[in-house]
């Protein structure tokens, strides 16, 4: 008998960790996974298509067209959101040429593959560059009129991502603003994106409030744990995160320039598993803690000032990615290893209730973006905690269905074994 080859037992492994998985934890619908591929070293697409499943991942966010990618993914019912990146502006705003670009990088995949949205450009506004920004409505818009005159525009939005550095304002959540110098310019864009129906795309990272002021920010509030949070004076909202509070500060200033039904969809947020010296809180228990709560959030609804609306958030990222340039975060933001096997364990283990009722007169801010810079006003001291759990299961009777998880994934070694034979 023919040994089977590494392909068959990783995906065989990969299935089993899913099945397992799938029957002991939380659904999770709506979560989206950010798949970079800056890395070497890393599993062909056809494998990555069964490692997203196992996650409970349904929408992937890739930042290029690339064509191996979309064709793994054919016929898997997952949503893509591909990526035009900053380079290709300059010449987006030509119609034919995005034209061209959607017929050679897109068209040929649909419909078996779910592509159901571009993002023109990455972070745009926050690079200072005026080039890149006189370009960025402009690429928008023409690759908006191509879909059209492919008869695409219906199945496939367009829109771009931001750094919250495009805030002026963000503590606390009601008073967030955009900055007075690109103001005009997010306005414009709004224009575009509310006729043509397409989200508000928003980076955030508690990660980098908490690695520049440790000693002001409670580290139980960036990771979702039991904490005293703190009360929105303006609206008496309670957060007891710095996400959702840096997600309503996203909505006031929608709000202030006229586009308050606008949707706000977080395209990345995540944390490292490991860092440099100087790279406070980047460590694997932490990372485990906020991606795991991340992912448990995103089958429930709203922040403290949307509860109805949908949460759609993007985690950042699926793999570790060694040719990362910058320090060493950079490379250790994946969920997984390039071999497959998790960065530390995903199952979801069990706290007491997060969350307290009483709010905080020194509270905490939830400035702070994916480059590490804040908001204005300077962030109190924290409140009190003392919890390290994930969060509770919000419904009492699961607390026996869910008491196995938190193990480690060790158990399946004599599964591999078999599957070695």
């Amino acid at each position: 008998m023919d040994h089977p080859t590494f392909q068959h037992r990783y995906c065989n492994f990969i299935i089993i960790i899913s099945i397992f998985i799938t029957g002991l934890t939380t659904k999770t619908d709506s979560i989206g996974i950010n798949y970079g591929q800056i890395a070497n070293n890393l599993p062909s697409p056809e494998n990555v298509v069964t490692l997203i499943k196992c996650i409970g991942a349904t929408k992937v966010k890739l930042y290029d067209a690339d064509p191996k990618v979309l064709k793994a993914f054919a016929n898997t019912g997952i949503e893509f959101m591909v990526g035009l990146g900053n380079e290709y502006l300059s010449k987006m705003k030509d119609p034919k040429q995005a034209q061209a670009w959607i017929k050679t990088n897109i068209q040929p995949y649909l419909p078996s593959t779910k592509i159901t949205s571009i993002f023109v450009g990455n972070e745009v506004l926050t690079f200072n560059d005026s080039s890149l920004t006189s370009s960025l409505l402009p690429a928008m818009q023409s690759v908006h009129t191509a879909l059209i005159v492919l008869g695409l525009h219906k199945q496939i939005t367009v829109t771009t991502t931001h750094s919250l550095a495009i805030l002026q304002n963000s503590y606390p959540p009601s008073s967030g603003t955009f900055r007075s110098d690109i103001a005009p310019c997010i306005a414009s864009i709004l224009s575009f994106q509310s006729k043509t129906g397409s989200p508000f795309l928003i980076n955030a990272y508690p990660y980098f409030a908490y690695k520049d002021n440790p000693k002001q920010i409670s580290l139980d509030y960036v990771l979702f744990q039991p904490n005293q949070g703190m009360v929105d004076p303006k609206t008496n909202l309670h957060y007891d995160n710095m996400l959702f509070a840096q997600i309503d500060a996203v909505y006031s200033a929608l709000g202030a320039l006229g586009y308050d039904k606008m949707p706000v969809h977080i395209s990345e947020t995540g944390w490292p598993s490991k860092g440099d010296g100087d790279e406070v809180g980047a460590n694997v228990e932490n990372a485990r803690k906020y991606n795991g709560n991340v992912i448990k959030l995103s089958s429930k609804k709203g922040t403290p000032l949307r509860p109805e609306v949908d949460l759609n958030i993007y985690v950042f990222a699926l793999f570790n990615e060694n040719l990362k340039p910058g320090p060493t975060s950079e490379r250790n933001y994946g969920l997984f290893k390039p071999d497959g096997n998790p960065v530390y364990n995903l199952g979801f283990s069990l706290s007491s209730s997060s969350s307290s009722s009483s709010s905080s007169s020194n509270p905490p801010s939830n400035d702070g973006g994916n480059n590490g810079s804040t908001g204005s006003g300077s962030a109190p001291p924290h409140p009190p905690t003392s919890s390290s759990g994930y969060l509770a299961i919000s419904e009492a009777t699961s607390l026996d269905r869910y008491h196995m998880l938190g193990l480690s994934l060790s158990f399946l070694l004599p599964l591999l074994m078999i599957l070695k034979c």
